[in-house]
C-alpha cells in the first residue's frame, strides 16, 4: 500500500506543474502573435490615424496618438478631384464586376474541360497553361497594348475586362481543376445514365458543388482587380475613366503641395470594400483553398 502511494503521489504533484507550463507557453505564444499582428497592421493603423490629422502634422511623429481630430479630410478628399470620389468608386466597381463574372464563367468552363473531358494534347495544353503563371504582366503588356490599340479599346474598360472572359488567369483554372478532380466521377456517370450530356453535367452536377472554389475565385479576383494600379494606369488615360488606384495617384502632384490628409482619407475609403469582401467571404475562402489540394 505504501509503495502504491509513493508511485501515485509524484504523478499527482506533476499534473498541476505541467498544466501551468502549458498555460504559460500558450499565453506566450498568443502574446507573440498579437505583437506580430500589431507590427503588420501598424502601417494601416498609421494611415487611418493620419487621415484624421491636419496636413502639417502627419509626418511629424510616427506614433498613433491624435492631438486633434480633423474629419474634414474626408469631405475635402471626396471632392478634391475633377469628379467626386464616388465616381471613381463606381468605375472600379464596374471593372471589378466584369472581371469577377468573366473569371467565374471562363475559368470554370476551362477547368471542367481539363478535369473531365478527354481530347488530344490535353496534357500539353495544361502544361502550357500552368507555364503562363510564371509570366509577369510586364512581359506581355507591350504586345497586349498594341493589340488593344489596334482594336480601338484604349481608354475604355474593355482591355481590363474582356481578357477575363477568355480564361487568362491560369491560377484560377488550376484551382478549379484541382477542386473538380476531387469530386467523385460516379456523379457524372449517374447523370450520364439519365441521359445528361456534358453541358447538363457541368451546370446541374459539377457547378453547384464548386461553390467554395467559385467563392475563392471571386474574392481573389475582386481584391486583385480592385487594387490593380499598373494595368489601369496603362489603359485609362481619360480622368473621367479613372478607377480608384489611378485616382488616388492624382492626389500627389509634384508642382503643388500634396494634401496628404485627403489622400489618406480616400485611401481608407478605398480599403473598406476590400475588408468587407474578405470578411464576408472568409469562410468560403478558407474552405475553397483547403479543398483544392493547395497547401
Amino acid at each position: 500500500m505504501t509503495d502504491l502511494k509513493e508511485r501515485v503521489t509524484p504523478a499527482v504533484r506533476e499534473e498541476p506543474a505541467a498544466r501551468a507550463r502549458t498555460r504559460m507557453s500558450s499565453i506566450a505564444k498568443h502574446v507573440g502573435l498579437i505583437l506580430l499582428a500589431l507590427i503588420m497592421l501598424y502601417p494601416v493603423l498609421w494611415m487611418v490615424v493620419s487621415s484624421l490629422r491636419p496636413n502639417n502634422e502627419i509626418f511629424r511623429s510616427p506614433g498613433l496618438a491624435l492631438s486633434g481630430l480633423r474629419i474634414a479630410n474626408y469631405s475635402e478628399g471626396w471632392n478634391a478631384l475633377a469628379s467626386p470620389f464616388g465616381h471613381y468608386l463606381i468605375n472600379s466597381a464596374i471593372v471589378v464586376a466584369g472581371c469577377v463574372i468573366g473569371n467565374l464563367v471562363s475559368c470554370s468552363l476551362a477547368a471542367y474541360a481539363f478535369a473531365r473531358l478527354e481530347f488530344g494534347g490535353k496534357k500539353v495544353f495544361f502544361a502550357i497553361m500552368l507555364g503562363t503563371i510564371m509570366l509577369p504582366i510586364h512581359v506581355i503588356i507591350v504586345p497586349q497594348y498594341i493589340l488593344f490599340s489596334q482594336l480601338g479599346w484604349i481608354n475604355t474598360f474593355l482591355p481590363l475586362v474582356v481578357p477575363k472572359f477568355l480564361a487568362t488567369d491560369a491560377f484560377f483554372v488550376f484551382l478549379m481543376v484541382q477542386f473538380i478532380r476531387g469530386l467523385p466521377r460516379e456523379l457524372d456517370e449517374a447523370a450520364r445514365i439519365d441521359g445528361a450530356g456534358h453541358p447538363r453535367i457541368f451546370l446541374q452536377v459539377v457547378l453547384p458543388l464548386m461553390v467554395p472554389a467559385l467563392a475563392t475565385t471571386a474574392i481573389f479576383t475582386f481584391i486583385w482587380t480592385w487594387n490593380d494600379f499598373f494595368s489601369q494606369l496603362i489603359y485609362l488615360t481619360d480622368p473621367d475613366k479613372y478607377t480608384v488606384p489611378v485616382a488616388l495617384r492624382s492626389y500627389v502632384d509634384a508642382t503643388v503641395s500634396t494634401s496628404w490628409g485627403s489622400m489618406f482619407a480616400m485611401s481608407v475609403v478605398s480599403l473598406l470594400p476590400v475588408f468587407l469582401a474578405f470578411l464576408l467571404g472568409q469562410r468560403f475562402l478558407i474552405k475553397g483553398i483547403a479543398t483544392t489540394g493547395i497547401k
